[in-house]
C-alpha cells in the first residue's frame, strides 16, 4: 500500500500510475511491463532524472517537442482570453440594484441574467467538446473569442431586457471553450510534471480574475454613470487579443497512439525512439534500454525515426482543421459525459470544484443585497470593492496551488519510491477543505450580523473561501488529467455542466432564501455541505487506484455502447 493507497489484488499495470525516477523502474512489476529495447526519455534537469509522461514521439509537430516558450506562449495566450471570459460571469454583481431599480425589474429577473449566462455555458458544452475531441480545439478557440466580442458589444447595446438577456446567453456559449478545453490543452502541451503551476494559472485566470471584475465595474459604472461601457470594454481588450488567438495559438491535439504511461500503442507494443540525441524533445533526455534488441529497424510497433516527420509551416499550422483526432462517432462523444456521473472519480471532481463555486454565487447574492441597503448602504463602487478580498485570495490560491501541486506530487512519489500516483494531487483538498469551511462560516456569521461585525470581515472570509476554491479546482482538474487522461475532455464537459447548472439553480432561489433565512443560517447549511463534501476525499484517495483500474477494466462507454 503506497502512502495509504491501496493497491489493486492483482499485479498488473493500472492506468495512471507512473514510474517517474530510474529507481522506481527497477521493480519486478515494471521488468516484467517493459518489452525488449524500449527507449525511454527523461527530464535530466534536476538531480533525479524523471521520466516523461507521456512519452514525446520523434515528430517536430507533436507539441510536447515544441520549446517550452512556444508552450508557455500558447498558455499564457489562452488563459488572457480566459481572464475576458470570466469576467463575464459576475460583471453584473455590484450593479445588480442599479439595473433592477433603474429598469423596474425584479431582482431575481437580474439574477437570472447570470444564472442563464451560466446556463449558456453549460449547453455550449454539449456541442463544443465533441467537436474539439474530433476536429481538434484550435477553431473552437477563435469561434469563441469572436463570439465573445460579438455577444459583448450586443449586451452593451441591449435596450430590453430581453435582448440583453439573449446577449448574456450567447456569451455564455463564448465562455463555454475557455472554461471547458484550456485545462486539456495544458494536457495536449506539457508533461505530467510540468503542468501543477500552468493548470493553477489557468484555473486563477478563469476564476481568479473574475473577482477583479467587480471591483471596476462598479467603478466604472459609478464615473461613467452607465454600465453598458463593462460590456464594451470586454470587447474592446478581447478584440486586441483575437490576432494572438488566431496567430499564436495553433492547435494543441495530437493524434498519438502511446498512452500516458509506456509510450504504448493501441495494440500493445511500444515505441522506439532511434535517435534521441537528435530527437525533437522537448528537455535534455537520456535512453534507457531494456534488453539487447535496438534497432530501429527490427520495431514492430509505431517507428518513430528522424526524417520520417515533416514540420509543418507557420502558416499551415493557422489552419482551422488539420484532420480528425479520433474515429469515435460524434453523437456518442457528446452524450458521453452524461454516464459519467456514474464513475465516483468524476462525481468527486465535480461536487469537489462546482460546490465552492457554486457558493460563491450565494456570496454575491448576500453582497447585492445585504451590502446596498441599510446599514451599510453602499454605492456600486464599494459593493465592488467588496470583491478586492475574494481577488486577493484567488492571487494566494494561485501561488499555493502552482506550488504545492508541484511539490507534493513530488515529495510523495520520492516517498513512494519513485512510483508516481494520481491520487497524491488530492492532497490539495486538505487546504481547500480548511479555507473553504472557514470562509463558509465566517462569512454567514459577518454577514448575517451587519451591527456587529465591520464590512472588512465578510470581505476577509469571502476572500479565504475563494482561496479554498482556487485550489480545490487545481487539484481536482490535475486529478482527472492524471488519473484518467482517456477520458479528460468528457470529464471536464461533466465539471462544466454540473459546476454552471449548480449555479443557475441556485439563481432562481437565492434572493427568497436570505430573505427568508437570512445570510447566517444559508451559510451554516451550506458550511456543514462542504464539511461532507471534502470528507469524501479520505475515501477517495484510499480507493482511488482500485477505482482506476476498476473502470479500465469495465468501462462505462463500452457496457453502454459508446466506447467507439
Amino acid at each position: 500500500m503506497g502512502l495509504g493507497i491501496l493497491e489493486v489484488k492483482t499485479l498488473e499495470r493500472v492506468p495512471g500510475t507512473e514510474y517517474l525516477t530510474k529507481g522506481a523502474e527497477s521493480s519486478e512489476l515494471h521488468q516484467e511491463d517493459v518489452p525488449q529495447g524500449v527507449h525511454f526519455k527523461y527530464d535530466t534537469s534536476g538531480a533525479t532524472p524523471i521520466k516523461l509522461i507521456p512519452q514525446p514521439t520523434d515528430d517536430p509537430n507533436d507539441p510536447l517537442n515544441w520549446s517550452i516558450w512556444k508552450r508557455d506562449g500558447i498558455t499564457l495566450v489562452l488563459c488572457l482570453v480566459s481572464i475576458m471570459a470570466g469576467t463575464l460571469g459576475p460583471i453584473l454583481a455590484p450593479i445588480t440594484l442599479t439595473l433592477a431599480f433603474g429598469n423596474s425589474w425584479p431582482l431575481t429577473d437580474v439574477a437570472l441574467l447570470t444564472g442563464y449566462h451560466l446556463c449558456g455555458v453549460g449547453v455550449a458544452g454539449f456541442f463544443f467538446v465533441p467537436t474539439a475531441r474530433v476536429w481538434g480545439k484550435r477553431h473552437i478557440y477563435v469561434l469563441g473569442t469572436i463570439l465573445l466580442i460579438v455577444s459583448s458589444v450586443w449586451a452593451g447595446q441591449a435596450k430590453s431586457y430581453k435582448s440583453l438577456l439573449w446577449a448574456r446567453i450567447i456569451q455564455g456559449v463564448a465562455v463555454a471553450p475557455f472554461e471547458s478545453l484550456v485545462n486539456t490543452s495544458i494536457a495536449d502541451l506539457y508533461c505530467v510534471h510540468q503542468r501543477g503551476i500552468r493548470m493553477a494559472f489557468s484555473n486563477f485566470s478563469l476564476y481568479g480574475g473574475a473577482f477583479l471584475t467587480p471591483v471596476i465595474v462598479g467603478k466604472m459604472t459609478f464615473d461613467m454613470h452607465s454600465w453598458r461601457w463593462c460590456f464594451h470594454f470586454v470587447a474592446i481588450f478581447t478584440a486586441i487579443l483575437l490576432p494572438f488567438v488566431i496567430m499564436f495559438v495553433p492547435e494543441t491535439a495530437y493524434r498519438r497512439n502511446d498512452t500516458t504511461d509506456l509510450a504504448y500503442t493501441e495494440d500493445g507494443q511500444a515505441s522506439r525512439n532511434s535517435d534521441a540525441s537528435t530527437g525533437h524533445c522537448p528537455i535534455p533526455i537520456e535512453l534507457e534500454t531494456r534488453g539487447t534488441n535496438t534497432s530501429p529497424s527490427n520495431s514492430k510497433g509505431d517507428i518513430a525515426m528522424e526524417g520520417r516527420y515533416q514540420k509543418v509551416s507557420w502558416m499551415q499550422s493557422m489552419a482551422l482543421f488539420n484532420g480528425r483526432k479520433t474515429d469515435e462517432t460524434l453523437w456518442k462523444l457528446a452524450v458521453r459525459p452524461l454516464p459519467l456521473l456514474m464513475q465516483p472519480a468524476i462525481l468527486w471532481g465535480m461536487i469537489t470544484q462546482g460546490a465552492l463555486i457554486g457558493w460563491t454565487v450565494m456570496i454575491g447574492v448576500v453582497i447585492a443585497s445585504v451590502f446596498m441597503q441599510p446599514p451599510y448602504g453602499f454605492s456600486e463602487v464599494k459593493t465592488g470593492y467588496m470583491y478586492g478580498g475574494a481577488f486577493i485570495g484567488a492571487l494566494i490560491g494561485f501561488a499555493l496551488s502552482g506550488w504545492l501541486a508541484d511539490w507534493s506530487s513530488k515529495f510523495m512519489t520520492r516517498k513512494n519510491g519513485g512510483v508516481y500516483e494520481p491520487e497524491f494531487r488530492i492532497f490539495l483538498v486538505i487546504p481547500q477543505f480548511i479555507l473553504g469551511v472557514i470562509g463558509l462560516f465566517g462569512f454567514g456569521i459577518t454577514s448575517g450580523n451587519p451591527s456587529k461585525y465591520n464590512y472588512m470581515w465578510p470581505c476577509f472570509f469571502f476572500g479565504i473561501e475563494v482561496m479554498g476554491m482556487v485550489l480545490g479546482a487545481t487539484g481536482s482538474a490535475l486529478y482527472l488529467v492524471d488519473a484518467h487522461k482517456d477520458i479528460a475532455i468528457e470529464s471536464f464537459t461533466a465539471l462544466l455542466l454540473f459546476k454552471n447548472f449548480f449555479s443557475f439553480a441556485l439563481t432562481f432561489k437565492a434572493f427568497d432564501w436570505l430573505n427568508i433565512l437570512g445570510a447566517w443560517k444559508i451559510f451554516w447549511i451550506v458550511g456543514v455541505i462542504q464539511i461532507v463534501i471534502g470528507l469524501t476525499s479520505i475515501p477517495m484517495y484510499i480507493y482511488g487506484k482500485r477505482n482506476r483500474n476498476f473502470f479500465h477494466k469495465h468501462s462505462i462507454f463500452k457496457l453502454l455502447g459508446l466506447d467507439k
